[in-house]
């Protein structure tokens, strides 16, 4: 017999996270390049630099979390950015404490709003 996790538990914040971590790469990996790569009207960046940005920020609280040093990602194609970012966030969702899952969760808000 299985048993139903309790809301609010952190195995249950990691399920949510890890969704919504899913959701967003695929949303990534679903969007014309052109789209990604094209500067926002009125701005110097591109939505492709929005996600690689966010993508560090999971990278920083992964690497806090495993007490690993701090490292620049490197810049991948735009086609791999929605993989490189289900990457390091899945390392957050494997690795961090409630903190970190939290500001994970932030990150990937403030993306979702940003594209």
């Amino acid at each position: 017999m299985s048993t139903v996790p309790e809301l609010g538990t952190p195995e249950v914040r990691r399920a949510e996270l890890s969704r919504f971590l899913t959701l967003q790469a695929d949303r990534i990996r679903g969007l014309p390049l052109s789209r990604l790569d094209r500067p926002r009207p009125g701005e110097g960046t591109s939505p492709a630099d929005v996600v690689r940005t966010a993508a560090q920020a999971l990278a920083d609280l992964a690497a806090d979390a495993e007490g690993q040093p701090r490292r620049p990602l490197p810049v991948l194609a735009t086609h791999g950015i929605g993989d490189q970012l289900a990457v390091v966030g899945g390392d957050v969702v494997r690795f961090g404490d409630d903190a970190a899952l939290a500001a994970a969760q932030e990150v990937l808000t403030t993306l979702r709003r940003a594209l």
